[in-house]
């Protein structure tokens, strides 16, 4: 194979050949990163979260702190995907610098972080247009799939995940194109979103309130609050965040990508966080109602406690500019959710290509068009199969299911970043940076990001409410958080697999290029 320009040369010196279409810019693959972090999808769907374990606090205070901590975390991916630009990513990276068994363990987890973040942001877009059509179409509310809105929200993110279904699979350059469009659809539709809650409302909260006061509708002790619940609240900003390492698994279509897939991490972590910040605050600023706002009473409340649908509403009444905002959002994850099965598609292609994946022939095809259709396919199938407890509603009427598969989401990617970087760490000197390095400062970075990604793990495993407690007398499995039995019986199911079979036959990254 003639190799015919710089980008191809450090991919053959990786070991692979150019498969892929390298036609995405450096504004492009920042873009999907920007998409998938996506602050109108992670601030809108999660908001509820922090808005119950912890409030205000919890957004003013621990969306800036927790935002840093995210940043420090992609410093040294971008260090990595400087050194190691391939679609395979942090698998890659693992795979580099501590052998084929935590490239194995990298990669698994990364792909089960994909897969359930596609299903959250899909299932997420669901719920915000099912809002749209009840509010616009009263009939619709009542009478389809009898006026259920657990099923209408089900039959809609199947809906919505075909949709993006059928734009990944026909070109690259479409997809560059989408991603494009989505980050001025972020900056000018969260704009408008700012300007319409400081203006239209009649009244504002203070920024005392914003910035001091607690709330506990998650039914555990107040006397828990510091310690408990306040961090179950910042798994809003831990996974707004996320899912920026699209950025390295779109290297192979990106020009000069040892430049530009380091950059598109940070700046997308960077300007996401500032952006976000600003929205969430402006939520707040509306959030003159707090009783509504928080209330679980269908009655009182029909959007759910602490969701910032009712913050909407609330603050503008149901009319145009509610209906506005509405429609700002639900068309921004979706741009989200169309660049989180992109990113799944490709590492799956990678690891796939690598022989790490059952069927893995089928899954590292790719079609005229240079897209990896079966695996794009087999990624949309795995998200909507990862959802279906969605369909089973909680007795307090939150969506723990959806908050579970945020909780899969946030563990099993931050886990998977957290691998490479403490390889890197312990690589120190024996490292060989790209031409984005972090120099000396690797250090402390790299040990704050592995504290960081490991406390955050614990949390998040733990039960949203006591209701999911084992051992409470309120005990439902319908409230439980599923995080823990998905991403811990993946682990023991992957240990098993590596000891039994896959340390045989697995040998890491497989060269598809003569040396």
């Amino acid at each position: 194979m003639a190799i015919t320009n710089d980008d191809e040369r450090r991919l053959a010196e990786l070991g692979y050949k150019q498969e892929l279409n390298r036609t995405w810019s450096g504004f492009s693959n920042f873009a999907i990163s920007f998409s998938i972090i996506s602050i109108l999808a992670g601030c809108f769907t999660t908001f509820a979260q922090a808005w119950n374990n912890g409030g205000p606090i919890a957004i003013s205070v621990g969306w800036p702190i927790i935002s840093l901590f995210i940043l420090i975390i992609g410093f040294c991916m971008s260090e990595l995907a400087s050194a190691y630009p391939t679609s395979g990513g942090i698998y890659w990276w693992a795979s580099k610098l501590g052998g084929a068994k935590a490239g194995f363990y990298t990669g698994w987890l990364n792909l089960i972080g994909l897969v359930s973040v596609t299903a959250s942001v899909g299932y997420g877009a669901a719920s915000f247009l099912n809002v749209i059509l009840g509010a616009q179409f009263p009939s619709y509310a009542t009478d389809f799939l009898g006026g259920d809105y657990i099923k209408q929200q089900f039959f809609l993110f199947v809906a919505i995940i075909i949709f993006v279904t059928l734009i990944n699979v026909y070109s690259g350059n479409l997809l560059s194109l989408f991603n494009n469009i989505s980050v001025w659809w972020h900056i000018f539709g969260a704009a408008i979103v700012i300007g319409i809650l400081i203006f239209a409302p009649s009244e504002h909260q203070s920024l005392s309130w914003m910035f001091t006061t607690k709330i506990n509708s998650s039914g555990f002790s107040d006397n828990s609050y510091w310690l408990y619940v306040l961090p179950l609240g910042l798994l809003m900003t831990q996974y707004t965040i996320t899912g920026f390492d699209a950025s390295a698994h779109l290297s192979e279509e990106t020009h000069d990508a040892h430049l530009n897939a380091a950059r598109g991490i940070w700046k997308s972590i960077f300007y996401s966080a500032i952006g976000g910040y600003i929205l969430l605050m402006a939520f707040l600023f509306a959030a003159t109602k707090t009783d509504v706002i928080s209330s679980f009473d269908p009655a009182v409340n029909p959007f759910g406690g602490g969701s910032v649908i009712a913050v909407l509403y609330t603050a503008l009444g149901g009319g145009a500019l509610f209906k506005l905002v509405m429609i700002i959002t639900t068309a921004g994850q979706i741009f989200c959710v169309t660049a989180c099965l992109t990113s799944c598609s490709r590492m799956m292609f990678a690891f796939s290509r690598d022989g790490a994946v059952p069927g893995g022939n089928l899954w590292k095809k790719v079609n005229k068009h240079h897209v990896p259709v079966n695996a794009v396919l087999a990624s949309a199938i795995g998200g909507v199969a990862m959802t279906l407890p969605a369909l089973w509603k909680s007795p307090t009427g939150a969506p723990t299911a959806f908050y579970a598969v945020v909780s899969v989401c946030v563990i099993s990617l931050y886990l998977a970043f957290m691998i490479p970087i403490y390889l890197r760490l312990k690589a120190g000197s024996s490292f060989k940076p790209g031409a984005w390095t972090l120099g000396s400062k690797y250090k402390w970075m790299c040990t704050l990001a592995v504290a960081e990604i490991a406390i955050i793990s614990i949390y998040f495993i733990l039960p949203f409410s006591p209701a999911g407690t084992p051992g409470n007398k309120d005990f439902t499995w319908t409230a439980v958080n599923y995080a823990p039995l998905i991403t811990g019986g993946a682990l023991i199911i992957l240990w098993i697999w590596w000891h039994l079979s896959a340390k045989k036959w697995f040998t890491g990254p497989k060269r598809t290029i003569d040396a």
